[in-house]
């Protein structure tokens, strides 16, 4: 692509103009897609916390993470690309979800993931409870077909059921596996941890497919290691990386419904990201980020940085794949 090409796509305001803490907080103060019209990456919202079983509140995520984007910037040196230059990449505002009705809430997340997939968009979502990645899933695999997931998180989100109730943040997982929607040979945790509720837990998540890397794993085996392994379970397979912030310890995301001890830090889970930036990820969502937990934006913070990683990753394969025709 030409750098003629590369300017033709519209990015952040610009802060040297506009201060960072002035006007409206979209994505890394990226235009919005009505202004844009289409876009190759969306960031879209959707600001629902009706699933979770402890500590509600992640319906204010997307906008927390969005205030906390305000302070990232065009170039990652990390990746050492330009996202916003590399692929247009815009803010799609949120996905308004029934409150009180969890089934027609993911139906309806469902049906706005189509359109904007739809639209040759791949999706970054901020969420949001974990209960989103069910919907998002299904729209996904509708058109790339049984995907690999990556799931980062403390906690296995494989249960069967809360109370009764199937669609849950505890539940996502196990739906998609019965559902046909992931690719058994290529599912991964990473960065669980913590009590559960008995080893039948661990059985029965063994038994859909998914292999596990703790948080242990993590700290004694390192970012690299894991990144590497993770590489060779997902190999050329489409991805979907879903990352819960509980994933990390409560020093580094206490903003989260619940929290769990001994959990990565913010550096490994941004390492591992960047390790896999030769996968073909073809969306990712980042979910339960609970800001009324917060302290100075520690979790929000973390959670724009990570979304950013991952959109840096799907904007350098857009590049990579218009350059090669």
């Amino acid at each position: 692509m030409s750098s003629s090409d590369q300017n033709a796509f519209r990015g952040p305001i610009d802060s040297s103009r506009i201060p960072r803490y002035a006007g409206p907080a979209t994505f890394a103060r990226l235009p919005r897609l009505d202004e844009v019209g289409t876009a190759d990456v969306a960031v879209v919202g959707v600001p629902f916390d009706t699933g979770v079983s402890y500590r509600p509140g992640a319906r204010f995520g997307g906008n927390a993470i969005r205030e906390a984007s305000r302070l990232l910037r065009p170039y990652n040196p990390a990746q050492d690309a330009s996202p916003f230059a590399l692929a247009q990449v815009a803010d799609a505002g949120d996905i308004a979800a029934n409150p009180f009705n969890i089934n027609e809430a993911v139906e309806t997340i469902e049906a706005a993931a189509d359109d904007l997939l739809g639209t040759g968009a791949r999706m970054m979502t901020l969420g949001g409870d974990h209960t989103i990645a069910l919907p998002l899933l299904r729209s996904v695999a509708k058109k790339h077909g049984p995907v690999a997931l990556l799931h980062f998180d403390a906690h296995l989100d494989t249960w069967d059921t809360y109370f009764g109730a199937e669609y849950t943040h505890g539940t996502p997982f196990r739906r998609a596996v019965e559902e046909g929607i992931l690719d058994t040979s290529a599912l991964s945790h990473v960065g669980t941890r913590g009590p559960l509720y008995g080893k039948q837990d661990l059985t029965d998540d063994e038994k859909l497919g998914f292999g596990i890397v703790t948080s242990s794993d993590v700290y004694r085996r390192g970012a690299d290691e894991v990144a590497d392994q993770l590489r060779q379970r997902i190999g050329d397979r489409p991805l979907y990386i879903s990352i819960d912030i509980d994933c990390l310890d409560p020093a580094h995301a206490p903003g989260t419904g619940t929290p769990e001890a001994g959990g990565m830090t913010s550096r490994e889970l941004l390492e591992i990201l960047r390790g896999l930036s030769s996968c073909n990820l073809v969306s990712a969502d980042v979910v339960e980020v609970a800001p009324a937990y917060d302290h100075a934006e520690i979790t929000a913070v973390a959670a724009s940085h990570t979304a950013y990683e991952l959109t840096t990753i799907m904007s350098r394969q857009i590049a990579a794949a218009r350059d090669a025709k």
